[in-house]
């Protein structure tokens, strides 16, 4: 018999809806179970619970993390919060699937990672396009010649959501890098991997002191680049565009890619693509959890934890260049 994963959703915002959802959808013989809720409201984490279905409701995240019962906890706090949330999981020796950005800056991710192979507790980063199929299926054709030799790529995301307070308060980490940049940096590493020779970069910053608006160029071995934008003033095409000497491929929305179509040299549409029928695309993450933690691994091969960390130090390089400050860094 299939030993279930009992699944606590630390946080009731929306992402911690959308997770429920999926939860709630997915395959009960796969031994998923959405088991537990917490929030600083207990009032709230009892709503969420009835909404959801969920068996139990706590009034503090304490509370869940000591529950016995629990076998991974889902943090769905904002950034400024994952680190204190996640290191107090770990020490209840519960398992960690962590919402992106990890944390709010490098040096957090690596005392998590380090507590983390000290203890051997699992705990790895919820960006979600890293543990989809049909990711690998894009670097996949990518990789199968019909563009050529691929040697530029450009990538964008998005959205008018300045006005939320995550998204301006540096005190919550806000800002487009943590929140929109985070899927961009990710793509190109995907498709173009970590042999990063140089870069530039710029933004827009709020009168807050965070980033409204950034453009990142990344130069990589091999006369390859990408250029990445994200921004949290205007609402874009979402598109991921990897371009090679025979053609181009183009990936409708690098944060959740449903779509693709293979341009060929004549500047013709030669093939597409849709993703498969999938819950939210939430699913795979959490089923790659319960893979590892079924073979005792503490990290996930889709998103390991040097590839987190050279992230997470890589945004804060970017911050630098910026002037882009959190109370949090050295």
């Amino acid at each position: 018999m299939t030993k279930v994963l009992r699944i606590g959703i630390l946080g009731t915002g929306w992402i911690a809806e959308k997770m429920a959802r999926t939860i709630s959808g997915m395959d009960e013989e796969r031994g998923i179970q959405l088991f537990a809720v917490a929030s600083r409201s207990l009032d709230k984490a009892r709503l969420f619970a009835t909404q959801w279905n969920i068996p139990k409701a706590f009034g503090s995240y304490d509370e869940l993390a000591s529950d016995k019962e629990v076998d991974l906890i889902y943090v769905a706090t904002p950034h400024s919060e994952h680190f204190n949330n996640v290191m107090m999981a770990m020490q209840h020796e519960k398992a960690v699937l962590c919402e992106k950005a990890f944390t709010a800056c490098a040096w957090q991710t690596e005392e998590i990672l380090s507590y983390a192979h000290q203890h051997k507790v699992f705990v790895t980063e919820a960006i979600w396009t890293r543990y989809m199929p049909f990711s690998q299926e894009i670097v996949n054709h990518v990789n199968s010649g019909i563009i050529g030799t691929p040697k530029m790529l450009t990538a964008n995301l998005c959205y008018p959501n300045i006005s939320k307070p995550r998204m301006h308060r540096p005190d919550l980490a806000g800002g487009a890098l943590l929140d929109l940049g985070v899927y961009t940096l990710n793509f190109a590493a995907m498709i173009f991997g970590t042999d990063i020779v140089s870069s530039v970069s710029t933004a827009i910053l709020t009168d807050t002191g965070v980033d409204a608006s950034n453009t990142i160029v990344l130069n990589y071995s091999n006369n390859r680049q990408a250029v990445l934008s994200s921004s949290n003033l205007v609402k874009s095409d979402r598109q991921g565009i990897i371009s090679g000497d025979k053609g181009h491929i183009i990936v409708d929305n690098i944060n959740n890619p449903n779509h693709i179509d293979i341009v060929g040299n004549d500047y013709q549409k030669i093939a597409s693509f849709d993703c498969p029928k999938q819950i939210t695309g939430y699913e795979y993450q959490v089923y790659a959890c319960a893979d590892a933690l079924s073979k005792g691994l503490i990290e996930s091969p889709f998103m390991p934890h040097n590839e987190t960390l050279r992230i997470m130090r890589q945004m804060d390089d970017l911050r630098a260049q910026w002037g882009v400050r959190y109370p949090w860094d050295k």
